[in-house]
Parts: C-alpha cells; structure tokens; sequence
C-alpha cells in the first residue's frame, strides 16, 4: 500500500477508482481526484503547501510534485500525463497537457490546455507556455503549434492508457 501520510494537520484525500503504487508517497495537503494513476516511486509532497490533481491524472514512475512555502502550489488539471521522472515544482499545469519524460516545471510556470512538453525540457519559473503548443530544450522554448484534434486525442490515449495499465494492477490484488 502506497504511504500516505499526514502533515501539519492535513491528510491527503484521495478520489474514487485511484490506483496508488505501493512505494508511491502521498503526504500532506493533496487532493487527487477520480481515476487517476500515482506510480511507483512518485512522491507528492504537500507538507509545505497544497497539491491539486484532477481527474484521469496519470503521475508516472519517479516523479515529484512539491511547492514553495507559503509563495507557490501545484495544480494539475483534468487529463494530464506526467512522465517517468518529472519534477513539477509549484506550477498549474492546464488540461490535457503532457509533461514528456524527465521533464522539470519550475515554480509559478503556466502549462497551457493541451500543450506538450518535450522530454528532458526544464520550463523555468514564470513561463507561460501557451495552449496547444510543443515546448523543447533547456531553456523550454516554442517550437511549434499542434493541430488541437490531434493533440487531445493523443494526449487522451496515453490518459486511457493508464487507466488500463492500473486495471492490470487492481486485478493482481483482488485475488
């Protein structure tokens, strides 16, 4: 069973239908919606502020999503992929976004509806990235506009995907 641990009063509330790897770690002022996916050895640390995750959220392997104190939180929308080894620090990352593999969104940055975050990328503090767009590089920068249909059907396939990949996991514990 994942840790799910209590802090300065607040407890992680966890939605319906989730699956939660048994090393991932969820503490503090979390709050993850419906059909959503924490795999293994993803930390979501809301001990010193709060952690906002909406529905059908998949946060793959490895990654972190942490905040400033008292200066930043993180928001990540409805259909979002996290990629294995993301760090998400203090940012709102919009619907249908994909944060590629690796990736780190720093403090008070804006992921727009449905972009995409190229793996390895580092989107620095304050950046706004603009919806349905692909962002590269280190520093992230534009590189091009997505045809929108394109961009959330690919996006909603990976997020489907999860939710399958999780099913896969609920069955071996149900017997």
């Amino acid at each position: 069973m994942a840790l799910i641990k209590s802090v300065r009063g607040f407890t992680p509330e966890i939605g319906e239908n989730c699956y939660l790897a048994e090393n991932a770690t969820i503490i503090g002022d979390v709050i993850i919606g419906k059909d959503c996916s924490i795999w293994f050895n993803a930390v979501l640390r809301g001990d010193v502020n709060s952690i906002r995750i909406g529905d059908r959220v998949n946060v793959q392997d490895g990654t972190v999503i942490h905040t400033l104190y008292q200066k930043s939180v993180s928001i990540i929308g409805n259909d979002v992929s996290i990629g294995h080894n993301v760090v998400i620090h203090g940012a709102d990352v919009k619907d249908g976004a994909l944060i590629g593999i690796g990736s780190i969104i720093l403090d008070h940055a804006i992921i727009g509806e449905g972009a995409i975050i190229a793996a390895g990328s580092v989107v620095l503090s304050g950046s706004i990235v603009e919806p349905g767009s692909i962002y590269a590089g280190v520093p992230a920068k534009f590189v091009k506009k997505v045809d929108p249909t394109q961009s959330k059907e690919m996006n909603q396939k990976i997020a489907n995907n999860y939710l399958m990949y999780a099913g896969w996991y609920k069955e071996d514990f149900a017997q």
